[in-house]
């Protein structure tokens, strides 16, 4: 397998994943490259319906990762027309991942696919681009002792998660990030006292609005709308009021530029708010 072509032994590659590459095949597979854990039934979640997804606990599985490209894909195909991959290995007691020689990254482990059932009239869907069912969101900011929030299209929401990365960049250009194995641990909580249609995160410092789309400059856009939603909603600010906060003290990041749909999400610091 690809693992074992760039420098895994044998034995270090997960029993788990020979499994699914070997019995999950055909219309079980799905659309998509992902490997997904899923559907999860969430009781009493319905349409209409907020799930709370608290993020209790992520851990590296295996002791590296893997970050690859291709000619087809990535943010600068153009530029790199041949295929790679380079084994990372991950120190998870100084929690570091050794890149280079001199060059070491800091490791935040996080699921960059964390999503639900599409509403019904998408039919079903490729796992790469994100949506209004969240999925690959590829956002670095869900770590552990993060929340995310799913505003539920089906009876028991059926939430998936996978696409474990040890860490990233935002744009994630080359197409991946850190790609490991994880182990994480979740709470939900179904909300019927909030009422969104789009999903949003936060942090211990931070609250999230996320936008997805083809377009840079529509993603950008949806994802500043949602945030001055959630001030007006939240916050009760005006909504000219909201616009300005969002300009003077959110930050506008890109989360990805290679799925497909793009994501942009918007960062506004709770401290800010008394």
């Amino acid at each position: 397998m690809g693992l074992e072509r760039a420098g895994i032994a044998p034995d270090q590659v997960e029993q788990s994943l020979r499994d699914i590459y070997k019995e999950v095949t055909g219309t079980a597979k799905g659309p998509g490259g992902h490997i997904l854990t899923g559907p999860i039934f969430i009781d009493g979640a319905e349409v209409g319906d907020v799930v709370e997804v608290r993020i209790k606990k992520i851990d590296l599985a295996i002791p590296y990762a893997y970050n690859s490209f291709g000619p087809t894909s990535g943010f600068l195909p153009e530029d790199f027309q041949y295929r790679k991959t380079k084994i990372i290995p991950l120190d998870k007691v100084k929690m570091v991942a050794h890149f280079a020689p001199g060059v070491d990254i800091p490791l935040h482990p996080f699921f960059g696919s964390m999503g639900e059932a599409p509403p019904p009239e998408m039919g079903r869907v490729n796992s790469a681009p994100p949506d209004v069912h969240a999925g690959n969101m590829d956002n670095k900011e869900l770590v552990a002792g993060t929340t995310l929030y799913l505003p539920v299209h089906v009876k028991g929401c059926l939430f998936e998660v996978g696409d474990g990365h040890a860490g990233q960049g935002n744009g994630e250009v080359d197409i991946t990030a850190m790609e490991t194995s994880l182990v994480g641990t979740f709470q939900f909580i179904v909300r019927k006292d909030l009422k969104m249609s789009y999903p949003r995160a936060e942090t211990p410092t931070h609250y999230i609005a996320m936008g997805f789309n083809k377009d840079l400059v529509l993603a950008t856009k949806k994802a500043v709308r949602e945030m001055i939603e959630f001030l007006v909603n939240e916050k009760h600010l005006s909504k000219d009021d909201a616009y300005m906060l969002t300009s003077v003290a959110g930050d506008v990041d890109i989360t990805q530029l290679v799925d497909g749909n793009v994501g942009v999400h918007v960062m506004m610091p709770k401290a800010i708010f008394k």
